[in-house]
């Protein structure tokens, strides 16, 4: 089994080179590479032993034969998670552009960002994790700055740039103090080593800063509306779907398990911002008259409550918030192919041009319908399980921190509702949606792939529980 992690690792970088070779193929090629990654990891997921806590199919890979110098990868249940949902979410996206004349660039940084993800979510070696948490930002700076819908797509691109590389210098800061206090990079060793009380403080807040940029928390949150309205659909299902997660992956991996006294010690400073993150962007996501703009605001406020069922330490908010993250991952994604498919036929995605598209896109109302249920955490859908357990998580830890967090439920439907009811009923406006051409054989099955994902894990969140029970554990027990 090591050789089909490895594989899965590889296959990416061997599709991006064969896609740049053969650039005729390039849908083909990069479309069914990606989804021989999605097959073997499902491979894994199979013989994955969920009863073991340890790291399993670990790999030790050279980087300098001279030096003797190597890494480890190897998954446990949170790795493992991440990574199924970035192998599904790559060849989704492909599917998508199938009718569309993207260029091969297109289809080589979607399967270098990738390889990035694939490393970034399974090393054991947190300056490995490092240098590939940003080279993660080569290829999504190119797909918003090139690739990207709009005039301000450049700007946006590097306010992405400026905001993560800031706050990637901090981190920097913090993994060359981790190394000269303790002397390894090494994550197996690392959670072994007790670092006094005032070295934890100044290292939390170094990786804290990084990660929370990442996420986004609010008040480092400025860059991420931008980038999503500039970014093209794809570029914004990848920047949701996944590349946020790895701001929540290093408070799990990271943050926690290396700093838990400080992490204990910030507590009410990340409940604060988390409260912050949950109200501000859910009032200003009822302001917006741009579509991806609702789902960007809607995205911030959703983490802000995810960040701090994280931080309460219990194994219910833990494994809870981290099923939350995998839903987000869908509902958010498909919410933005929902917005593309709109952008395609129409130019815009302001609100007040669309009306009554109930009455000439059926089907898409019924897939974007469930989508904005599921955004809202409706009975059914894979966010109900999610949010209903982080608030009861919550409830554990203080009835009134829960209470205003549940504000986000109602918030939510405030601003998803309107945009559905205000999209999709009442009269055609003949002047702006007079034709309109419903779903595509490639945004249908795009659709269907996610709408089936969420109603299978909002119906039956066991295989997703299962896998990240023992790591609920290891967290809280830390405590």
């Amino acid at each position: 089994m090591n050789y089909v992690f490895f594989f899965i690792i590889i296959t990416p970088l061997v599709g991006a080179l064969i896609t740049s070779i053969f650039p005729d193929f390039k849908k083909e090629v990069s479309f069914f590479s990606s989804l021989i990654t999605f097959n073997f990891s499902l491979i894994l997921y199979i013989f994955f032993d969920i009863s073991q806590i340890k790291f399993q199919y670990i790999n030790a890979i050279k980087l300098l034969n001279f030096f003797d110098s190597e890494f480890y990868i190897g998954v446990d249940g949170l790795s493992l998670v991440f990574l199924i949902l970035t192998t599904f979410l790559i060849p989704i996206c492909f599917l998508f552009s199938w009718k569309s004349n993207e260029p091969t660039s297109f289809y080589t940084s979607f399967l270098f960002l990738e390889f990035f993800l694939l490393v970034s979510f399974t090393t054991l070696d947190v300056m490995v994790f490092y240098v590939f948490f940003e080279a993660v930002l080569i290829p999504i700076f190119f797909i918003i700055g090139s690739l990207g819908s709009r005039d301000r797509k450049v700007r946006a691109g590097f306010l992405l740039f400026i905001y993560t590389l800031t706050g990637s210098l901090f981190m920097l800061m913090g993994v060359i103090f981790l190394l000269s206090e303790t002397g390894t990079s090494n994550y197996l060793l690392l959670i072994e080593n007790t670092i006094p009380l005032f070295k934890q403080k100044v290292l939390w807040l170094l990786f804290f800063f990084a990660f929370s940029i990442k996420i986004p928390l609010y008040p480092v949150h400025v860059w991420l509306p931008e980038a999503h309205v500039e970014s093209p659909t794809c570029g914004s299902v990848i920047l949701a779907g996944i590349l946020l997660k790895l701001g929540a992956y290093g408070f799990l991996r990271f943050l926690i398990p290396l700093f838990p006294i400080a992490s204990v010690f910030f507590k009410p400073l990340v409940f604060t911002i988390g409260i912050l993150s949950v109200v501000y962007a859910s009032f200003v996501a009822l302001r917006q008259i741009d579509m991806k703009r609702v789902i960007a605001y809607a995205s911030i406020s959703h983490i802000g409550l995810i960040v701090v069922s994280i931080f309460s330490f219990n194994p219910i908010g833990i494994i809870s918030s981290i099923f939350q993250l995998i839903s987000h991952g869908i509902v958010s994604s498909a919410l933005f192919f929902c917005v593309g498919i709109l952008y395609t036929r129409f130019g815009t995605r302001i609100v007040k041009y669309f009306s009554g598209l109930v009455h000439t896109m059926p089907i898409f109302v019924f897939f974007f319908l469930f989508f904005c249920l599921g955004n809202i955490g409706f009975p059914g859908t894979s966010s109900f399980v999610g949010e209903l357990l982080m608030l009861l998580s919550l409830f554990f830890e203080n009835i009134y921190l829960a209470i205003v967090c549940s504000s986000s439920l109602i918030l939510s439907g405030f601003y998803t509702l309107f945009l559905f009811n205000r999209i999709s009923y009442g009269n055609l406006k003949v002047n702006y949606v007079s034709f309109s051409r419903d779903l595509i054989e490639c945004e249908f099955f795009t659709l269907i792939s996610l709408f089936s994902i969420s109603i299978f894990i909002g119906l039956n969140p066991s295989p997703c529980f299962d896998i990240l029970f023992n790591f609920s554990y290891f967290i809280s027990d830390i405590f």
